[in-house]
């Protein structure tokens, strides 16, 4: 595993740390710790690269439907008010004359959905598993969850920077 590897690794442990630890934590120390990781996330992900790669990759899903539900309402009612704002990005707005609204806990499951599932996968896992799934969290990045963690990032900001809300 490369260095870079090994740091996106840490970072999607520590942002599944994060999620898993939100209903305990002060919303303003959430969103500030959210603005701290998803960047370094994102270039961590960005500069991955799939050398030695034996495959087009895969992750194996393991998150259950449950624990997801349980980490979105525990963000949700962390966030309060704060959770729901205007996309702006989504695909359905170019033919909608009204707003779509989206949920910023929602995006965050998602995003810790995507990294549980990654280290799960690449725990106590072989060279090859281990670069099979490098390969495959490259790919969704690009295809999937970069933009969802883009989104998330604009609200993140909002709330931290422009809300008195928390």
């Amino acid at each position: 595993m490369t260095n870079n590897a090994l740091a996106f690794t840490a970072l999607c442990n520590e942002f599944c740390a994060a999620v898993e630890n939100a209903a305990a934590t002060e919303p303003d120390v959430f969103v500030t710790g959210m603005l701290r990781i998803l960047p370094r996330i994102y270039i961590s992900a960005f500069d991955l690269t799939d050398e030695g790669a034996l495959d087009d990759g895969y992750i194996e899903q393991r998150l259950d439907e449950d624990t997801y539900n349980s980490l979105r309402r525990s963000m949700q009612m962390l966030l309060g008010e704060n959770d729901t704002y205007l996309e702006v990005f989504e695909e359905d707005m170019k033919y909608s004359d009204s707003p779509i609204g989206a949920s910023l806990a929602e995006g965050l499951a998602d995003l810790f959905q995507e990294f549980y599932n990654y280290l799960e996968t690449v725990r106590d896992a072989t060279d090859d598993v281990t670069a099979s799934a490098i390969v495959a969290v490259k790919y969704d990045f690009g295809m999937f969850w970069g933009a969802t963690l883009c989104n998330v990032l604009r609200p993140l900001n909002s709330i931290h920077f422009c809300n008195e809300r928390l």
